[in-house]
């Protein structure tokens, strides 16, 4: 499933990151895999500060662009890439506002898919909590309350 992400991430990085300049060449795959991470580490803390009701809300209402685990995966990354590739703070919110919220819908609409059982919802989250169980029956819990 990281695999995919980095790749989901990858595949909408052509103008925040490919093609920006303000991103330097040489650390461009960082930068994605840094894009991919935060919104892992947002999604796991999410999980682990007990407000995975709340996670299962965003996965079930997919047209909630202004939510808070969107602005969180956006500021977690660009405050690595202010941290970490010294871009300027405007630049880095540029850069995370352009690519965090495209994949973060991607990753909802994949995770809705059929054809794509490792961005299935239980399978995100058995992932997200280190294969610690099936997470389908708390799912369909947490779907009836």
């Amino acid at each position: 499933m990281f695999e995919k992400l980095f790749l989901l991430v990858k595949n909408n990085a052509d103008n925040a990151v490919i093609n920006n300049p303000a991103v330097p060449e040489q650390y461009r795959e960082a930068v994605i895999n840094e894009a991919s991470s935060s919104i892992i580490e947002v999604l796991k803390n999410q999980m682990e500060s007990g407000r995975l009701k709340d996670l299962v809300k965003y996965f079930q209402f997919s047209g909630l662009y202004d939510n808070p685990l969107i602005n969180s995966a956006v500021n977690k990354f660009a405050n690595k890439l202010n941290n970490f590739y010294n871009i300027d703070t405007p630049q880095a919110m540029q850069i995370a506002d352009e690519l965090i919220p495209p994949v973060m819908q991607e990753l909802i609409k994949q995770s809705k898919s059929e054809q794509n059982k490792e961005f299935a919802l239980s399978a995100m989250l058995s992932k997200l909590s280190g294969n610690a169980g099936d997470m389908g029956l708390l799912l369909n819990q947490l779907r009836i309350a």
